[in-house]
């Protein structure tokens, strides 16, 4: 396999799913009869602020119920082991990358496990429920606190510095990801046309935009994300 310098990574919802951890999207997209988009955007926090805590915070209870699987272990251990650069770009809000060891890590939509305050703007670390009555650590605000996630109709997080990573790439993954969600979606468009970087999916079923790909794996991610990244390791 050839020796690659600078590879990006990004993960979804799939990668997630065989710790345990629900993804809504394959339920219908429905939550105690709400439909996601009723409880993931600013809109409905403004008008219903205790059910949108409410679902965040039983998603933040569910992080203590789930470990990394052996495909979040097997990307820490690339990180860790190839002597170019490693950044996994991640659609997913859990802490699940953190957990197996992976450091150098782009979260675009957030994460479960922080609390932002809406006027300060100051971004806290948080394991404990949200709620109204809650008051900012940093400047006493209440109500004050909001999840520290991209809701619909939000812009992701980091996208200079993503886009800055896929013009330097060499070796583009996509894992566990339905291809439809934009940006994210672009990215292999972006990795293609940027730097030639070789693209591959690793996928439990073939996304929808797996012919953008060179090569596409296939799979459950336990089991094929290990075995890709033994091969990039062992230069097989």
């Amino acid at each position: 396999m050839t020796h690659y310098r600078n590879i990006v990574i990004l993960t979804g919802a799939g990668i997630s799913a065989e710790s345990g951890l629900a993804t809504f999207r394959d339920q219908g997209g429905l939550w105690e009869n709400h439909r996601i988009e009723e409880v993931a955007t600013p809109e409905a926090f403004a008008f219903d602020p205790d059910l949108v805590q409410n679902f965040y915070n039983m998603r933040r209870a569910a992080l203590g119920t789930v470990a990394p699987n052996a495909a979040h272990k097997a990307l820490a251990r690339l990180e860790a082991e190839h002597s170019g650069q490693v950044l996994v770009v991640t659609q997913n809000v859990d802490d699940l990358h953190e957990r197996a060891g992976s450091k150098n890590l782009l979260h675009m939509h957030g994460e479960l496990a922080k609390a932002r305050c809406r006027p300060c703007g100051k971004v806290h670390d948080w394991r404990e429920d949200l709620h109204q009555t809650t008051p900012c650590p940093a400047c006493g605000a209440a109500p004050a606190l909001r999840p520290h996630i991209v809701w619909f109709g939000e812009m992701p997080f980091h996208m200079d510095m993503i886009e800055a990573a896929l013009y330097e790439a060499d070796l583009f993954l996509s894992i566990g990801t339905s291809g439809n969600v934009y940006p994210a979606a672009g990215f292999v468009a972006q990795a293609r046309s940027y730097s030639r970087a070789h693209t591959v999916e690793l996928n439990l079923e073939p996304s929808e935009g797996h012919s953008q790909f060179a090569e596409t794996i296939h799979g459950p991610a336990g089991q094929i994300v290990p075995d890709y990244v033994e091969k990039i390791l062992g230069g097989g």
